[in-house]
C-alpha cells in the first residue's frame, strides 16, 4: 500500500488459521505470532541466512530444549518433482503429502501419493530416492551431480543458492523432505522443531548429526522462507519485491513453557513485580501504600495486597504463586527501629535492612 520495498522489521500480533486445528497439541484458529521480514534487492542468500542465525539465537535464549532447524528449497522440490515426473498441475498437492512425512511413514505417504491424488507408483519411488537424503554442503554437491536432477535448471538455482547458504552458516542440517505446503514460497523454505526437551544444545557448528526423537507434542515452533513474489500480488501493478522472513509460534513457545514447568514442579512467573509490600500484624495498610510510593518513586516494580488486613501467610503465598522474588515486611517493632524487614521468597532467607537502604538492597538483589 505504501510502495514500500526495502524493510526490515519484526512484528508480533494475532494471525488466523484456516483450517480447523487440534488445539490440544497447541495448535489454535487464532493465535500469537512474531514475524521477522526482510525485504529489497540484496545479493543471494544475506538475509536468508540472517533469518536462520535469528532463529538459532531465539530458540538457544528460550531454552525450550534441543531443537533441528531443517532447511530446503522450493525450486529443488519442484525440479525433484519434474525430473520425477509428477505433472506440473499436482506440484502443490504433491508437496502438501511430502510435507507429512514427519509424521508418517514413507509407505503412507506414497499410499497418499499413489491411491488417494493419482500419482504414478514408479514416480513416487523416485520422489522417495530423493526425500529420504539428508545432510549439508556435502548433500548440495552431491544432488548437483545427479543425472536427473542436474537436468532441471530450478533444481541447479536451488542447490547453488544452498551451497551459498551452507558457505554463510555452515551451520545446519538440509532436509530434502521439508516442503511446506504454501504456494508462495519461492526459494529457501525452513523449519525449527523441537528434538528432545532439556538443556540447551551446542552451537550447531558444533553439532554432529541430527538429535535426538522430539518429545514435546506441540509439533514446529518456527517456520518461514522466501516469497519473492507475495507482495506483487496485492500491487496494482505487480511490482516485484523479493522478502525474506521467518515466524515464531509465540502460543506454541507458551506450551512448551508450561509443559516444562509441570513436568518439573516450577512455578512459572507471572509477573514483573519484584517486591511485595506486606504486613504482620492488623492497620497498617497506610505504612505499606507509603512504603509502596517510595519504592514505586524509586523505580522498582512493588505491589501490595489490596485487602486492609491481610494475613500474613496469604502475602507469602502471592508470592511464591506469582514468583515475586522479594518480600519487604512491615511490624510495629520494623516501624520502631526503623528498618524493614526483607525476605527472599525462595530460600526464607529474612535479613533486617534499613529504611534508607531499602532501595539499593532491592535493586542490587534483583540485578543479579
Amino acid at each position: 500500500m505504501n510502495k514500500i520495498t526495502n524493510i526490515k522489521r519484526y512484528h508480533i500480533a494475532k494471525v488466523y488459521r484456516r483450517d480447523n486445528p487440534a488445539m490440544t497439541r497447541g495448535r489454535y484458529r487464532e493465535f500469537y505470532q512474531c514475524d521477522f521480514d526482510i525485504a529489497g534487492q540484496y545479493d543471494p542468500m544475506i538475509p536468508d541466512a540472517e533469518c536462520l542465525k535469528i532463529v538459532h539465537e531465539i530458540l538457544s535464549e528460550l531454552d525450550l530444549g534441543d531443537f533441528r532447524i531443517k532447511v530446503n528449497d522450493r525450486r529443488i522440490l519442484d525440479g525433484m518433482f519434474a525430473v520425477c515426473g509428477v505433472p506440473d498441475e499436482k506440484f502443490c498437492t504433491m508437496c502438501s503429502t511430502v510435507d507429512k512425512l514427519d509424521k508418517m511413514s514413507w509407505e503412507d505417504v506414497k499410499n497418499e501419493m499413489v491411491n488417494e491424488k493419482g500419482l504414478a507408483p514408479e514416480a513416487a519411488d523416485q520422489i522417495g530416492e530423493y526425500v529420504s537424503l539428508q545432510g549439508g554442503m556435502d548433500l548440495a554437491e552431491k544432488l548437483l551431480q545427479d543425472p536427473r536432477l542436474s537436468q532441471s535448471k530450478q533444481a541447479c538455482a536451488g542447490l547453488t543458492d544452498m551451497k551459498q547458504l551452507f558457505i554463510y552458516l555452515q551451520l545446519f542440517r538440509l532436509t530434502t523432505s521439508l516442503a511446506r505446503g504454501l504456494d508462495y514460497y519461492t526459494g529457501v523454505i525452513y523449519e525449527a522443531v523441537l528434538t528432545q526437551s532439556g538443556p540447551v544444545p551446542a552451537p550447531p557448528q558444533e553439532q554432529n548429526g541430527a538429535a535426538g526423537e522430539e518429545a514435546v507434542s506441540v509439533g514446529s515452533v518456527a517456520g518461514g522462507g522466501r516469497y519473492d513474489g507475495l507482495v506483487g500480488m496485492f500491487d496494482p501493478k505487480g511490482q516485484k519485491v523479493p522478502c525474506v522472513g521467518v515466524s515464531i509460534g509465540i502460543e506454541r513457545v507458551f506450551s512448551i513453557v508450561e509443559q516444562k514447568a509441570e513436568a518439573s514442579a516450577e512455578r512459572v512467573r507471572t509477573t514483573e513485580t519484584q517486591v511485595m509490600v506486606a504486613s504482620a500484624q492488623k492497620d497498617l495498610l497506610e505504612e505499606r501504600l507509603k512504603l509502596a510510593a517510595e519504592l514505586w518513586d524509586s523505580g522498582i516494580k512493588a505491589e501490595v495486597m489490596y485487602k486492609k488486613n491481610p494475613k500474613l501467610l496469604s502475602q507469602l503465598q502471592h508470592c511464591e504463586d506469582s514468583g515475586i522474588p522479594l518480600v519487604a515486611i512491615l511490624g510495629e517493632q520494623e516501624l520502631k527501629d526503623g528498618v524493614v524487614k526483607l525476605r527472599n521468597v525462595a530460600s526464607r532467607e529474612e535479613v533486617d535492612v534499613s529504611r534508607v537502604e531499602l532501595v539499593d538492597e532491592i535493586k542490587s538483589r534483583t540485578l543479579q
